[in-house]
C-alpha cells in the first residue's frame, strides 16, 4: 500500500472591503509596482515543492476574486477541496489567507484531522492602511483544531500592523512564534524557517 504524502494547503492573501465604493478607492489610489510586473518573480509558496520534496504534496488553490475577496465565496471554494484532503493535513494561510483559516476553523467543524495550522503575517482586525477584515471578521474566541499552531510575523510589515501578532499570541497562547526584523509582509522567494517548522512537526 503506497504512503500517503503529507499535504500542505496554502491559502494566498487578497483584499478585503466594505463596501464597492471603498473598493474603488483603493483602485483609484493604488501605486503600481512596475518593476514587480516586469520581474514576475514567485515569493515562497510555489518553491516549497521543491524545499520539502517528494514525501509532501503541496497545494496552492487559487481563492476567488482576491482583489475583492468574499468569506463567503472562498469558503465555497475552500469547502470543494476538502474531500481530497487527507487527515494529518497542514494548513497555512499568508495575510488575508491567515484570517480566513483562522475564521473557518473557527466557524466550522473540519472534517479530517489537522497536523498544524502555519499563519504567515495574517491580518487580525486592520491592515495598515486602516481597511478592516469585512466578511473575514474573527469571531470572538478562535479555534483552529489543533495543537500545533505557528505565527510568524516581520516588525517592518507594510501591509500588516506587527500589532496583529500580539492579538493572535494572545488568543493563541500556545502557538509557537517567529518574529523577524526585516522581512516586510513576508513575500521572499526563500523561507528556510518555515520550511524547518514543517519538517520538525511532532508526529
Amino acid at each position: 500500500m503506497p504512503i500517503l504524502k503529507k499535504q500542505v494547503v496554502i491559502i494566498h492573501g487578497g483584499d478585503t472591503f466594505e463596501t464597492y465604493g471603498r473598493y474603488l478607492d483603493f483602485l483609484r489610489n493604488y501605486k503600481i509596482d512596475i518593476e514587480r510586473y516586469k520581474t514576475s518573480k514567485d515569493d515562497w509558496k510555489p518553491g516549497l515543492r521543491q524545499k520539502l520534496g517528494e514525501g509532501y504534496e503541496v497545494i496552492l488553490p487559487a481563492m476567488p476574486n482576491k482583489t475583492n475577496a468574499r468569506f463567503k465565496e472562498w469558503k465555497l471554494w475552500f469547502g470543494k477541496l476538502i474531500p481530497f484532503l487527507n487527515d494529518g493535513v497542514i494548513l497555512m494561510g499568508h495575510s488575508l489567507g491567515g484570517s480566513f483559516v483562522v475564521k473557518y476553523l473557527s466557524e466550522n467543524k473540519f472534517p479530517k484531522k489537522i497536523k498544524a495550522v502555519f499563519l504567515v503575517g495574517a491580518v487580525y482586525d486592520t491592515d495598515c492602511d486602516g481597511y478592516s477584515l469585512a466578511g473575514f471578521a474573527l469571531p470572538h474566541t478562535l479555534n483552529l483544531q489543533t495543537e500545533q499552531i505557528y505565527l510568524y510575523h516581520s516588525t517592518d510589515d507594510p501591509v500588516v500592523p506587527f500589532s496583529a501578532l500580539e492579538k493572535y499570541r494572545k488568543a493563541l497562547p500556545k502557538a509557537h512564534t517567529r518574529i523577524f526584523d526585516d522581512r516586510k509582509h513576508l513575500n521572499q522567494e526563500e523561507f528556510p524557517e518555515l520550511v524547518e517548522d514543517i519538517r520538525n512537526l511532532d508526529d
